[in-house]
């Protein structure tokens, strides 16, 4: 048997292999570490500032604070608007350790708690941290503050908390002229994000919906603060860093009498109807009623379903500010501008004269005649006399010569049919009808008997009684025009009520009209309140001043085919609008009033003695 040697193994090979997985682990061990040491000296030096900002971020929450509202006051300083602490009832969780306990006793001292309000408080609860205070009953009354305080140390975790919150004094007498302001929605929160303002809301719960508050959100909302706190991983307050405190909203002083104001809502007495008083100086307005009205303090704190839908399914509209809201025919209010504009074209003269047989028929036409209110006429009557008397069948002949074009460009001159710019978003330009807008709403063309109505205010005229009373204002003051307005000044925070009233600049003039045509048509409209025929004159008798007005009838009801219809047996909802603008005292004007009430019935009976107690008041305080 032949001897075979074992195989030698080959220990040099072997060691160089060795030696280069050694050479390849080292360069890799050396290329990691240079890696890592690269990437922490990126993160350590170069991202250091972006870091520390993340770790800040963390650690540090800046928490926005809220702005107290600016206040309204009236001008005589009377608070109209102001912010008034309300207590909650709230709990804290993690410091209650048997909630249900806690909450019955609170229920037992305090029985105004009601299963709604526990049922929003555990829903509140699971979607909110255990360390934040949670309300179980808001707006707590002095009593049920007073009884907790006295067992409060009984009940760790459970405290009172104050806020404040927007109160209206006068409730419902101001409603349609201050507005109110009410929780922010999803609505509000879209046009803030639009407008670029949702960072000066992060704090604020509530937000201008209506009048005042709504159109001069700006000036009463202020400037939010904030405080940087240092929180630990759950969130919970450690410290306070910095603290910035809010800027507060201006307090603004509007133009309102608040005694006017309240006299007027008491007059009104829930009828349904408007009234403004507005000094033609300036078109400041002095008072501003729509009746019947609803109190603004229930919006505050969140308006029940069932409350809004029993407003909002009223049959007599509390929700809606019938003084720049309602349209109305202006009926007869509108014959001294008429005049006015009829002079200036030559339609008439100062000394025109034409018989009033009680009827008025289109030249040439076999059309049924239009009828005067006065059954039997007025007789020969000139421009002055049509004024006092109302007579219908003068501006008849006015309208027909004139023309609807000629109508409607005069009478927008005096503010029909086009938003008067008044403070507040809520106004509705109402119709001063022309061919295109009854071709674009009817698709038909204008006819000659469209235009006769339409010279004594009916037809397709409608206004609101804004533009009533701004018309008077630009009557009195010969073709001047001013935005009504109810803003008087803002004020910064201070203890004086001190401030410069804003500067009131005319907005335009109607040129070229002589001065006599004005006063012609003012003359008609004193002879209404102190004529021998006037259709005011009783109403104003024995009266302590020289005053002028103008009487308006809206029709509701067409009339039949004698004129006449018996006003009594229709259902209220179908009877006349009574209207009337007047102003006193006459040789310098300091107030006007206009008024309107709903299905009251004739203008000079129901209107004139409106408007005389209220200038009685004003003039003469009594």
């Amino acid at each position: 048997m032949s001897y075979k040697p074992n195989k030698i193994r080959d220990y040099g090979a072997e060691l160089r292999l060795f030696k280069n997985r050694a050479l390849i682990a080292f360069v890799s061990v050396v290329i990691m570490t240079g890696i890592l040491i690269v990437n922490l000296y990126d993160i350590q030096i170069n991202q250091h500032q972006n870091y520390k900002t993340r770790s800040n971020s963390n650690r540090i929450k800046v928490l926005p604070i809220a702005p107290n509202r600016g206040l309204i006051f009236d001008r005589n300083g009377n608070l109209l608007a102001e912010n008034r602490p309300i207590f909650n009832l709230e709990i804290v969780p993690e410091k209650v350790k048997d909630m249900e306990c806690t909450i019955t006793k609170q229920q037992q001292m305090i029985p105004q708690i009601t299963t709604k309000h526990i049922e929003a408080f555990e829903k509140e609860r699971y979607q909110t941290r255990r360390f934040k205070s949670i309300p179980l009953l808001t707006q707590l009354n002095p009593k049920q503050v007073a009884k907790f305080s006295v067992n409060q140390h009984k009940y760790p975790g459970v405290s009172v908390n104050a806020y404040l919150k927007r109160y209206y004094p006068y409730g419902k007498g101001l409603t349609h002229v201050i507005g109110y302001v009410s929780q922010i929605n999803d609505q509000d929160m879209k046009k803030l994000v639009l407008e670029g303002k949702e960072t000066n809301y992060q704090a604020t719960q509530d937000i201008g919906k209506l009048g005042i508050e709504r159109y001069y959100e700006d000036l009463l909302h202020g400037t939010p603060g904030y405080q940087e706190v240092e929180v630990n991983s759950r969130g919970r307050i450690i410290r306070t860093l910095k603290y910035v405190p809010p800027i507060p909203g201006k307090d603004i002083v509007l133009n309102l009498d608040i005694d006017l104001q309240l006299y007027v809502y008491k007059l009104l007495n829930g009828r349904r109807g408007s009234a403004i008083i507005l000094d033609p100086k300036d078109n400041s307005i002095l008072a501003m009623v729509s009746s019947p009205s609803y109190d603004p303090n229930s919006f505050v704190h969140g308006i029940s379903s069932e409350t809004y839908n029993a407003l909002l399914n009223n049959k007599n509209r509390p929700l809606v500010n019938r003084a720049t809201l309602s349209i109305y025919p202006p009926a007869s209010t509108i014959k001294p501008f008429m005049s006015v504009a009829a002079l200036q074209e030559g339609v008439i003269t100062p000394n025109t004269t034409r018989n009033d047989p009680g009827y008025w028929r289109i030249p040439n036409s076999k059309t049924k005649p239009f009828r005067d209110w006065l059954r039997w006429g007025h007789g020969k009557v000139n421009v002055s006399k049509a004024i006092e008397e109302s007579v219908d069948t003068f501006f008849y002949q006015v309208a027909y010569r004139m023309g609807i074009d000629r109508i409607s460009q005069w009478m927008m001159m005096f503010g029909f049919g086009k938003y008067t710019g008044i403070d507040i978003y809520e106004e509705s330009k109402a119709n001063m009808p022309t061919r295109e807008w009854k071709m674009s709403r009817y698709h038909t063309p204008w006819y000659q008997g469209d235009t006769i109505p339409v010279g004594i205010g009916q037809g397709y005229w409608t206004a609101t009684l804004i533009q009533i009373s701004q018309a008077t204002s630009i009557l009195i003051n010969h073709g001047k025009v001013v935005t009504p307005h109810l803003l008087r000044a803002t004020i910064d925070h201070s203890n004086h009520f001190d401030f410069q009233q804003a500067n009131i600049e005319i907005d335009t003039t109607m040129t070229g009209v002589e001065e006599q045509y004005w006063n012609i048509a003012a003359n008609g409209m004193r002879l209404v309140n102190h004529g021998e025929k006037g259709t005011a004159r009783h109403s104003f008798k024995d009266a302590k001043y020289i005053s002028a007005g103008k009487s308006g009838t809206a029709q509701v009801f067409g009339l039949g085919e004698n004129g006449e219809y018996n006003a009594k047996e229709l259902k209220e909802h179908l009877r006349d609008h009574a209207l009337f603008t007047g102003f006193a005292p006459f040789d310098k004007p300091q107030f006007v009033v206009t008024v309107v009430l709903e299905n009251a019935g004739g203008g000079s009976t129901q209107g004139a003695p409106f408007v005389r107690k209220v200038l009685d008041r004003a003039i003469l305080g009594i």
